[in-house]
């Protein structure tokens, strides 16, 4: 195993209310060989990470292992992940891409291994999820911790027939007495045997990379980077970090079907479950194309290009004005006056976006903030 490289998966479940997404947490907590489970909203910086306190006997100041260090070559399950405190989160970007926990409180100063495999589960802010918003505008997550996630899945509750009936005559039959019940099929593998299975793959498989598998990962990661070339635009469809997630699906692929070598077969797979998940939540739903600057920055190659076209009005807009002064309203209805016919006009949260981004560059200023109607000052002309 070369420890130089972090090993772990995080995935990220995000859907609507409904889907079972709690479920299939609690049951990864069952068969993970070692595993901790806990919610978001009831957990706190500390309780992720360490605390201190005396000991009874002693009295003097020990240290106390939270959910992330307990779940050291385990895996953490958090439930209701968006609605965790901004200290909380804070703490998962270096647990996430490091694989520590730094502490420094009352004079002990230490570094705890946390290498572990992070499994959660949010909920869309309005409850359910637009399929024509992307993902940043469904979620209530930074993009920083959303890039950390080597496998987003949008699990959405859509009609269909079949999955209905099935979906329902499964929670019906939970309701029977036990000896009404049917028996249950047995070509399942058991809760005990798989945690076993898991345990021994986890254990005694660590898999390497040969030549054909390596060569398969640059094709795949040089495809995915060819997509936003190929259309003429420069939008961001595969990072490093995408390439370090293929090759971690790889490996874990690998290790589940008990062998020390990755195969081409396993890095396509790879790419197959990154498609059918993290790409699937980078789509912008206005374009249809895959944006991963959306989950880097929170912000689409078309809003970017939006922005700065606005930008470039709004600067045209004020230099033609005779006086250096004016009102937002006013600057507004000059501004989309200039756009093209089919063009969305700007809205007001846009122009507050695109003033804040002046006011950065001292271009402008802006007086009389709290009034209705702002006015809009150019510094230099």
């Amino acid at each position: 195993m070369n420890n130089k490289f972090r090993n772990e998966l995080n995935v990220l479940l995000c859907g609507d209310p409904g889907t079972s997404k709690s479920q299939l947490l609690q049951y990864v907590h069952k068969v993970a060989p070692r595993g901790i489970y806990t919610s978001g909203k009831g957990s706190s910086a500390v309780g992720l990470t360490a605390y201190i306190t005396r000991d009874p006997e002693t009295h003097d100041l020990v240290l106390e292992s939270g959910a992330l260090v307990l779940s050291d070559r385990g895996i953490c399950c958090i439930d209701e992940f968006d609605k965790m405190s901004q200290a909380a989160r804070s703490i998962l970007h270096e647990v996430m891409e490091q694989q520590t926990v730094s502490i420094a409180k009352a004079g002990i100063i230490c570094q705890l291994n946390a290498r572990t495999s992070i499994l959660a589960a949010a909920n869309p802010i309005e409850s359910r999820y637009n399929p024509k918003r992307p993902v940043t505008e469904n979620i209530d997550l930074p993009p920083t911790l959303l890039s950390r996630f080597d496998l987003i899945y949008l699990v959405l509750d859509l009609p269909n027939k079949q999955l209905d009936r099935t979906l329902a005559q499964h929670l019906v039959s939970l309701y029977y007495k036990e000896e009404d019940r049917q028996p249950k099929p047995t070509d399942f593998i058991d809760q005990k045997t798989f945690q076993e299975y898991v345990a021994y793959c986890r254990t005694n498989y660590h898999p390497k990379l040969t030549d054909e598998a390596g060569e398969e990962l640059v094709k795949a990661y040089t495809e995915m980077r060819g997509l936003g070339r190929n259309r003429g635009r420069k939008i961001i469809t595969a990072t490093p970090r995408n390439l370090e997630s293929l090759i971690r699906l790889s490996e874990a692929l690998a290790r589940l079907k008990q062998k020390n070598i990755v195969t081409r077969a396993d890095v396509k797979e790879a790419v197959r479950l990154q498609a059918a998940a993290t790409h699937r939540a980078a789509t912008d739903p206005r374009t249809g194309e895959i944006d991963m600057g959306m989950l880097q920055t929170g912000v689409g190659f078309q809003e970017r290009e939006r922005q700065s076209t606005f930008v470039k009005l709004v600067m045209i807009v004020l230099d033609e004005c005779n006086d250096l002064a004016m009102k937002i309203s006013k600057l507004m209805q000059l501004v989309n006056g200039k756009l093209p016919l089919d063009t969305d006009p700007m809205n007001s949260q846009e122009m507050n976006d695109v003033i804040s981004a002046l006011e950065k560059d001292d271009v402008v200023r802006c007086d009389n903030k709290q009034a209705d109607d702002p006015v809009i000052r150019l510094l230099q002309k």
